[in-house]
């Protein structure tokens, strides 16, 4: 009998709708088809969705497994016979910390996220994750820097174009900022600062281009911009503190230091100085060729492998997940337990 596996989350258009797809896909490399759903898709409000699959289930019952990409659906808990949920920590609310419990299991991206929850008492498995894989051998390479904020206020954007400011003998910096958060400031002949949504073709070219990418993340649930960046092979520089350096390591990349800030979630972030980029910039511009090929070569290899034991890890997990409810449907069905 086939068993019906729902995918839930909220379609945002970024972030959350990118997991969605990419679990969706990891899922069917591991020969699981799944039911994504994006709350909000085309408009429509959340509980709208809600409503609609309460509705299916009025008419066609429960489905076997959801699972929850890091927002926690209450009203959806009795839609499935089994939870299970794939969290981003930092973005935990303080509401949902007493339905933890109602999760058979919470799918970690990353070992830091799983040492959060099992902290919170949760039964946990370890899968990882993985970002699309951007390479393109096609574009030439340049002694360049790249930082893609994005949408998001936890990139470090601010420092990081404080400390190139400072600095006019640096090589060019393109920073590639949704207008949300974008904060323009004096400009320098070496600093590209792209305020707006760049074609996805663009975007590619440029990650591709530029030899150096800087992610000095303050807090990240996986880490897509710097994965992707290590998927095309670049030397990247990020903070060095959980889960960012368990992609970027000294071997595979620059550590940027940093020291613990506020909390967020289930997690600090993390503050990023001036001085700390400085330093880190500094002893990118230093390495050789050689050492700089290494590096990235390192980078793109950790990434490949990385994909590959996502999807060994979560075709594991789930027949691990499947084979605890059999066991549980044969006990409920023996009359003698």
């Amino acid at each position: 009998m086939q068993h019906s596996l729902r995918l839930l989350t909220r379609d945002n258009g970024v972030g959350l709708s990118r997991d969605l797809r990419l679990l969706a896909h990891g899922l069917a490399e591991a020969g699981w088809a799944s039911e994504p759903v994006g709350l909000g898709r085309g408009g429509r409000s959340g509980l709208a969705g809600e409503a609609a699959l309460w509705a299916r289930r009025l008419w066609h019952g429960r489905v076997d497994t959801q699972i929850f990409i890091e927002r926690v659906y209450r009203r959806c808990l009795p839609l499935a016979d089994h939870n299970l949920l794939m969290p981003n920590p930092e973005w935990v609310r303080d509401k949902w910390r007493p339905l933890l419990p109602r999760f058979e299991r919470v799918l970690c991206k990353t070992l830091h996220a799983q040492r959060v929850f099992e902290a919170e008492g949760c039964r946990t498995t370890y899968i990882g994750f993985t970002s699309d894989d951007r390479f393109d051998p096609a574009v030439p390479r340049v002694g360049e820097f790249f930082h893609l904020a994005g949408a998001s206020p936890a990139k470090g954007t601010e420092a990081l174009l404080a400390a190139w400011r400072k600095h006019p003998e640096w090589p060019r910096l393109t920073v590639v900022q949704a207008p949300r958060h974008a904060r323009p400031g004096a400009e320098r002949p070496n600093l590209d600062h792209r305020v707006g949504y760049l074609r996805d073709a663009d975007l590619r070219v440029l990650q591709n281009r530029c030899l150096f990418h800087v992610c000095p993340s303050e807090v990240e649930g996986f880490g897509h911009y710097l994965v992707e960046a290590m998927s095309v092979g670049a030397v990247v520089l990020t903070t060095d503190a959980a889960p960012m350096n368990e992609h970027v390591t000294a071997e595979r990349g620059v550590m940027i230091g940093t020291s613990p800030g506020r909390r967020q979630g289930l997690v600090l972030r993390q503050r990023i100085e001036v001085e700390a980029i400085e330093a880190a910039v500094q002893y990118a511009l230093s390495l050789d060729p050689r050492q700089l090929s290494a590096r990235g070569a390192a980078a793109r290899a950790h990434y490949l492998d990385a994909r590959r034991g996502f999807h060994v890890r979560l075709g594991d997990a789930m027949r691990d997940v499947m084979s605890a409810e059999a066991g549980l449907r044969e006990a409920c069905a023996d009359p003698g337990q």
